[in-house]
């Protein structure tokens, strides 16, 4: 016989709200939901507490709650004092470790109401467990993460201090040496001879290159720490390469090495002006230090062709180059394309990453192509000017 519930004023959900319930209960699977009798026995096991927990309604009903929990919490009496709280203060909740059948942890919300009848007789608990270990893995991921960042913040901090201490220490003696040599090359203490001459050369070539590993080190500490800033502006390439001239042509003229320059007028980067000296003296530099004597030096500038709004800058020799496998170090800190202790270039291998880092900071990048006794070409690009292309100081 059917109802007529229309007839009767009572609903289908209305009509077997037991079933229903235990319906809607089953079908929840993202919480472990059961029974437990007064004593903390599990009376009731719904699909998600399987799924979570690991054990079957077999496997579970009829033994103690206390199943789930560490063995310390055990040791610690911490299921009785849940059933306790529940029964004092009407429910508790807590967040902890939980064991699964197979015996690893799970993070798990946890909430265990009691239950009494229409007289207030206790009957019972329900708990209620939800699986939080992706939320606290995330979590964890985000504190170490955090953790790794204020770590190296400080790295940074402590490493930038104790280089800018070295730096002011070291600077010290070696601006002594290179006053004392002037000293003696003006002959001011007295006459000095062609072989004295030599050596005293020998000395202020000395300081100028521990001079320069000092400053490629801080050079490098600021940027890795982040601490660089850039004053972006117009600056026209070939203005600045008649700057950039008298500071290569010694390095040139002692290897008699040719240098062709081909930097058309009215080319304008948008970069910051010293940066850029620095980044063209290094690339320069490295071309002399590797190309023999006689040898052919060429720096050119040009729209890049791919990108019109980027200006291109080759520097191009025709040295030792470059092995295929070192392409790439070569841009890494510390990197010698020859390592060995007899090589004939000096250098810290500092000059080209401090170069590229440089270039990126400014929005650019350095690039390189080469063949092993074939010479070298190093790309250096720069937001052009025209195109509009500004960056604001970092």
């Amino acid at each position: 016989m059917e109802t007529d519930h229309a007839a009767t004023g009572v609903g289908p959900l209305e009509a077997d709200n037991d079933s229903l319930y235990k319906l809607l209960v089953e079908s929840v699977v993202d919480y472990a939901i059961f029974l437990l009798d007064v004593h903390g026995n599990v009376a009731s096991w719904n699909e998600g507490a399987q799924r979570i927990n690991g054990y079957t309604r077999e496997e579970i009903v009829g033994r103690h709650f206390s199943t789930f929990y560490t063995a310390e919490d055990k040791a610690r009496h911490k299921p009785e004092w849940e059933l306790d709280t529940a029964t004092r203060e009407g429910r508790v909740e807590d967040e902890a470790w939980r064991v699964r059948k197979d015996g690893s942890l799970l993070w798990a919300n946890v909430v265990i109401t009691a239950l009494r009848d229409p007289s207030g007789q206790l009957i019972g608990f329900a708990k209620v467990t939800r699986d939080l270990s992706e939320r606290r893995a995330a979590e964890q991921r985000a504190l170490a993460d955090a953790k790794r960042v204020a770590e190296s913040d400080a790295a940074n901090r402590a490493k930038s201090e104790f280089l800018a201490v070295m730096s002011h220490e070291l600077r010290t003696p070696l601006n002594a040496i290179a006053g004392y040599t002037q000293l003696l090359e003006l002959e001011i203490p007295g006459a000095v001879n062609d072989k004295q001459r030599d050596i005293l050369e020998r000395i202020a070539r000395s300081h100028r290159h521990l001079l320069g590993l000092i400053n490629d080190i801080l050079n490098l500490a600021r940027i890795e720490a982040g601490r660089v800033e850039y004053r972006i502006e117009d600056v026209p390439l070939d203005v600045l390469m008649n700057e950039i001239l008298p500071m290569i042509e010694p390095q040139l003229f002692r290897k008699k090495l040719g240098l062709a320059v081909r930097i058309p007028p009215h080319l304008v980067v948008r970069a910051d002006r010293e940066k850029t000296q620095q980044i063209l003296i290094n690339l320069l530099s490295n071309a002399g230090k590797f190309t023999p004597p006689d040898g052919q030096i060429a720096i050119t500038a040009a729209a890049d062709t791919d990108r019109p709004c980027m200006a291109a800058i080759t520097v191009e020799d025709n040295g030792v180059g470059i092995p295929a496998d070192k392409l790439e170090v070569i841009f890494d800190p510390f990197v010698q394309v020859d390592p060995s202790h007899t090589r004939t270039t000096e250098g810290s291998g500092l000059g080209l990453a401090i170069s590229r880092d440089l270039a990126r900071g400014m929005g650019g990048d350095i690039r390189v192509r080469s063949v092993l006794g074939g010479g070298s070409t190093f790309l250096l690009t720069l937001p052009r000017a025209e195109a509009g292309a500004e960056k604001t100081s970092g």
